[in-house]
């Protein structure tokens, strides 16, 4: 399918035709990731990571812990 590039801003855009976005399982509002590979405009999903809390505390060592900062006594209502 062909499609144009037309100018937005100062920058270039194109219509992405409903059938092919169908096809994509691409939606209104989604992230893509896109980059240029041998010669040619690749576009895919930007899949954002889901982290899950078991799996970031397994990750801290002794390295990349950090020490305990003093910010003071309470202060106003706090202390209530």
């Amino acid at each position: 399918m062909k499609t144009t590039a037309q100018k937005w801003g100062n920058s270039l855009a194109i219509r992405v035709p409903k059938s092919i976005a169908q096809q994509a399982g691409l939606k209104v509002k989604d992230d893509l990731e896109i980059e240029v590979r041998k010669g040619a405009l690749v576009l895919r999903p930007h899949l954002r990571r889901v982290y899950r809390l078991e799996d970031l505390v397994r990750r801290i060592t002794p390295r990349n812990v950090h020490r305990e900062i003093d910010f003071g006594g309470p202060v106003g209502r706090e202390a209530l």
